[in-house]
């Protein structure tokens, strides 16, 4: 019996030295350890946390509020850190002092917190006892003398963070846009100014990955105006820079290159520490992005009617873009999300409603509409097919096989339904006949579905019902 009864005081004497360890890993990884290392406690406490501020924020009608109730979940969630590591220590010298002395828990509880907060309400009798209050105290000192040291820390990197943020608001209007960014440095003749500013915001982006995986609270520091945000105006500096290596037709810049390459960086790494972890190697048009083909015309149509130059090639300068925009994508939408950032164009505006206010923690879908889907698919299938027909052409003896030509014939009428010859116009022309089109030849099939008579597109938003099915059908 009494073999038992050590035995039983040795193992919780251990789980009580476990959790002493828990308590002290999780301190030293958030704030010590200066690298990304998730702890499972900091993110249950600021997880659960996040949950209680979402069922306010649900109840907010307008952004301003929310934006203001939402500013105290950081500071709130680092200061509730403290006590629940202080807790969890305080329960594990709980358990080791019941263990080493036959005593009731509340009188061991009562030992351990005055030890641990050094008030000396509750002397500790033996030696054993006094050798755990003096390491608990020690430890208790420890942490306090941590949170001193870790605020002025933080608050030193959100200075220094938003300064830039700040001075976004002149150059790319508020919100952020990287198409207004190009639109004043063009309309005031500072376009050799943008070089200095990529490499400002290369060091920038630099440091936000140095400080906001070590210093992981500070994510959620919200900036001083409700309509700023850390990470709309990175969305907005990368666009500008993509958007200028892409499509505006000027000498080409290697540090705006720079600048994106350590953009994209810096948001992959802030999100893998939250858990969603983009695709490594992305590739479009394998990966989609959220910007669509005619948002990126609109742009370009803005800036040329504001005397941009654009490139000609607008084919190629959508794919190069994409190309940019396909790397940093997935990263900023998640994490315009994940700091419920204020709506700001081609960032934060096409991250509402595809995540709860609860971070999940998993990597981000780019919800794009079945349209757009569908036609970038096919904008990247046509130069393929059109290349296969054009070998067939130069090749001596050899015939072009007609389904190439069916399927490009098919391709270029679903992508612009209204051009000469294709679609509806041509249809009532009579050019083209039925075959021509969405909706006539092999690209269209009747289908019965319930009681209507239903024509099956490819375009899914041109699927429709025509006519009540009769009797006789």
């Amino acid at each position: 019996m009494i073999v038992f009864l050590i035995i039983g005081r040795l193992l919780v004497f251990a789980l009580g030295a476990g959790l002493v360890f828990i308590g002290l890993r999780s301190a030293i990884k958030t704030f010590v350890l200066p690298r990304a290392a998730p702890d499972g406690l900091t993110r249950a406490t600021f997880t659960n946390l996040r949950r209680l501020f979402n069922v306010a924020a649900v109840r907010v009608p307008d952004y301003k509020t929310r934006d203001r109730l939402m500013a105290f979940y950081g500071p709130v969630g680092l200061l509730t850190l403290m006590p629940i590591l202080l807790l969890v220590i305080d329960t594990g010298f709980t358990l080791m002092f019941w263990a080493i002395h036959e005593q009731p828990i509340f009188d061991a509880f009562s030992l351990s917190g005055s030890s641990l907060m050094t008030l000396g309400f509750m002397p500790p009798g033996s030696l054993p006892e006094r050798i755990l209050a003096v390491a608990e105290a020690a430890i208790g000192m420890i942490m306090v003398a941590l949170l001193i040291a870790y605020l002025p820390t933080i608050y030193s990197v959100f200075s220094a963070r938003e300064t830039l943020v700040s001075t976004l608001e002149v150059l790319a209007g508020s919100p952020p846009w990287g198409i207004t960014m190009i639109e004043r440095h063009f309309l005031l003749d500072r376009v050799s100014n943008l070089s200095v500013i990529w490499s400002e915001w290369e060091r920038w982006f630099t440091q936000l990955e140095e400080t906001h995986t070590s210093l992981s609270a500070v994510v959620f520091f919200r900036s001083q105006r409700p309509n700023r945000s850390w990470i709309t105006a990175a969305g907005a500096v990368l666009d500008a820079a993509s958007f200028t290596r892409a499509a505006v037709n000027i000498t080409p810049d290697p540090r705006a290159d720079l600048m994106i390459r350590a953009g994209y960086l810096a948001l992959r790494y802030i999100a893998q520490l939250y858990g969603f972890v983009p695709r490594q190697d992305p590739q479009f048009p394998r990966d989609p992005i959220s910007v669509s083909r005619q948002e990126f015309d609109d742009a370009c149509a803005r800036l040329a009617s504001g005397g941009v130059p654009i490139q000609p090639d607008r084919d190629r300068a959508w794919h190069d873009f994409a190309g940019w925009r396909v790397n940093y994508d997935a990263a900023l939408l998640g994490l315009c999300a994940l700091v419920m950032a204020p709506k700001a164009p081609w960032s934060s505006d096409r991250a509402e409603g595809r995540w709860s206010l609860t971070p999940r923690f998993k990597t981000p879908n780019i919800a794009l509409d079945e349209d757009t889907q569908y036609r970038q698919r096919k904008e990247a299938e046509l130069p393929n097919i059109n290349s296969l027909i054009a070998g067939r052409e130069k090749a001596p003896g050899r015939g072009i096989d007609p389904r190439l030509v069916r399927r490009s014939q098919t391709a270029n009428t679903q992508l612009n339904p209204s051009a000469p010859g294709q679609g509806d116009d041509a249809r009532a022309d009579g050019g083209g006949g039925a075959q021509s089109g969405d909706e006539g030849g092999a690209n269209a099939k009747l289908k019965r579905k319930g009681p209507y008579l239903t024509r099956r597109s490819s375009i899914p938003s041109q699927r429709r019902p025509l006519r009540k099915r009769r009797a006789d059908d």
